[in-house]
């Protein structure tokens, strides 16, 4: 998780996720998350197996030969975003994200930025380019939302889509 706005998304998406799950977050996003969802940092670190500081980059997801089945990094703040797509790796969070794009594992970008600049948009087809999933965080409306956490799964359902996870986050079209 890193500093944008959307926490909801990267908790959701622990709750919703099957398996192994290991969190990093970044010092903004810990902010964010008091702020926008009232959960304390424990409460959601509690959701995932393994917890790592962003700057500990000895963690085994900074090294290509750690086998995953992809990253999400939900929200995506355009900053962070915009260090994965020039190859800066200076923190847990976007040494993993490299890790993920130089050895082909899947990799899944929410930002949630609106409106973007011409940069924000040339770095996101870059990424899209060397395979990374960008995963806008546009709810879509056709399945009868009641409530922001509908809003939430549908962004969350389409991001597992994007992984090849299978859930019932929301009624599919037809």
């Amino acid at each position: 998780m890193t500093g944008a706005s959307g926490s909801a998304y990267g908790v959701r998406l622990l709750e919703a996720l099957p398996g192994e799950k290991m969190l990093v977050m970044s010092e903004t996003a810990k902010a964010v998350l008091r702020h926008e969802t009232g959960r304390s940092v424990a409460e959601v670190e509690a959701l995932a197996d393994e917890a790592f500081s962003d700057s500990d980059l000895f963690a085994p997801i900074s090294s290509g030969s750690f086998r995953h089945d992809g990253m999400f990094v939900a929200p995506c703040s355009e900053s962070s975003l915009a260090k994965f797509s020039h190859g800066i790796a200076d923190t847990l969070i976007s040494r993993a994200a490299s890790v993920c794009l130089k050895e082909g594992m899947r990799l899944v970008l929410v930002p949630r930025e609106t409106p973007k600049s011409a940069i924000m948009l040339e770095n996101e087809l870059r990424l899209a380019r060397c395979g990374a999933v960008i995963a806008d965080a546009n709810p879509g409306f056709y399945h009868g939302p009641q409530s922001a956490g509908d809003l939430v799964d549908f962004v969350v359902g389409k991001c597992l889509d994007a992984a090849g996870v299978p859930h019932s986050l929301f009624e599919r079209w037809g």
